[in-house]
């Protein structure tokens, strides 16, 4: 596990102050760069390799959960991964393995294997939505300086 840097904010609850580079199995026939022009808050190797940037915004774990150190370096992976498919950079059908990242990113993190699975089913059951909808918020930057 690598070191995961970050704070809080008004607005989006977080703010990376460090980039953020995951593995994944999600490989893309050419580099993702989120947004494509100017600075990246995501970018997605075809390796697999993600890279979510210093400054990158996310509003941590959703619904009626507290956040807690052991849920936050997998809700914004899990943001991000969401973000690709809301934008349509990544396909809707690797909403389950975001989802099982999620998990697993928890339970690395501490989070009991109860709490973990009840989240992996909770955005199992609910979450679709939100890879799938248009949100406004995504018009802007997710970056703040």
């Amino acid at each position: 596990m690598n070191t995961f840097q970050y704070k809080k904010l008004p607005g989006y609850k977080y703010k990376l102050t460090e980039d953020f580079v995951i593995q994944t199995r999600i490989k893309p026939t050419l580099a993702i760069i989120e947004p494509p022009e100017g600075a990246p808050y995501i970018t997605l190797a075809p390796d697999g390799l993600m890279t979510i940037h210093k400054g990158y915004c996310w509003d941590g774990p959703s619904g009626p959960t507290i956040d807690t150190k052991d849920s936050i370096r997998g809700s914004c992976f899990h943001d991000a991964g969401y973000q690709l498919m809301r934008q349509k950079r990544i396909p809707i059908s690797w909403r389950k393995y975001v989802d099982k990242m999620l998990r697993v990113i928890c339970i690395q993190d501490g989070m009991s294997l109860a709490r973990a699975w009840a989240w992996y089913y909770a955005v199992r059951l609910f979450a679709k939505h939100a890879a799938t909808e248009h949100r406004n918020r995504d018009d802007e930057t997710r970056t703040t300086e």
